[in-house]
């Protein structure tokens, strides 16, 4: 008798369970070899942190994770609904951190020194208020704060240095955040863990009123396109052939991405996933003279 399949008719994983094993292995392995078991991360209710709160569970144990609630002014109620349903869903700890009374202190202090507070400043600072919480935390309790940005936002430098970027291991940092929907899509295709609310909603950092990241860039579903066609395709602004964005649009988009490199020389280390991570990976001059 002959077996079924050959070698070359094997069935292989679905691209998604190949990703999700190797960010687990991945994580599971940094912490054992830091020789600490606990970490904390800031559960937002996006997308973003409830797969990075799902791998983190399947990589030291749920009880071993302590998700953080930081609820500000402008955060929806089914932000706070979302994260703590996700966090029974996983079995996760989770503590509650209100944001607005140290925003309201530290808007009150750059106050005094004549500062303008443009709304860029105040969205900034509310994110850092939330990183150090978070560091203030681990400290604390002798946990690794995990980051949950993505590699589309570091791409554009859509997120906020010493804020949301803080954090000892980037589990999502190379991961495209259209990739993110496909891998929680495929999480609950046999349970869900991650709740349908969050895989429905907009993305939005909630930093103002109804804010939305197609505020700011363009839907990830047009941009990851051209965003890894430039970064693991090693195209030039001249070369590219993705038809998702606009002329107009990829030259702003490019311009974003050499801009923000000195952003993502300063992230946490990330789990690679593609032939082609920021740090290690990929390094390029930090800022380039523009005739």
């Amino acid at each position: 008798n002959t077996s079924a399949l050959s070698c070359n008719d094997q069935v292989k994983d679905p691209w998604e369970d190949e990703v999700l094993q190797a960010l687990t292995l991945g994580t599971r392995d940094y912490f054992h070899k830091l020789g600490l078991s606990k970490a904390i991360l800031g559960l937002s209710g996006g997308i973003d942190s409830a797969l990075v709160a799902y791998i983190a569970s399947l990589a030291i144990g749920a009880k071993n994770i302590l998700g953080v609630l930081m609820p500000s002014e402008y955060s929806s109620d089914h932000s706070v609904t979302d994260a703590l349903n996700l966090a029974q869903k996983l079995g996760i700890p989770t503590k509650t951190l209100p944001i607005p009374g140290c925003f309201a202190k530290m808007k009150a202090s750059l106050q005094e020194s004549q500062a303008t507070l443009q709304p860029i400043t105040e969205e900034n600072l509310q994110a850092r208020i939330r990183g150090l919480l978070l560091m203030g935390l681990a400290n604390d309790e002798q946990r690794v704060l995990i980051n949950t940005s993505n590699k589309s936002e570091a791409a554009v430098g859509y997120t906020t240095i010493y804020g949301d970027m803080c954090g000892g291991l980037s589990i999502l940092g190379d991961v495209w955040k259209s990739e993110i929907y496909s891998l929680a899509h495929h999480i609950n295709q046999t349970k869900e863990f991650i709740p349908a609310n969050i895989l429905s909603k907009p993305p939005s950092a909630e930093l103002r009123p109804n804010q939305s990241d197609t505020d700011e860039l363009p839907d990830y579903a047009l941009l990851d396109p051209f965003l890894k066609e430039i970064i693991e395709g090693r195209k030039t602004l001249n070369s590219s052939t993705t038809n998702t964005l606009s002329p107009e649009e990829k030259k702003w988009i490019y311009g974003l991405i050499e801009r923000s490199e000195w952003k993502r020389f300063q992230g946490p280390p990330v789990l690679r996933v593609s032939h082609k991570a920021f740090g290690a990976g990929r390094r390029i001059p930090i800022v380039k003279r523009r005739s």
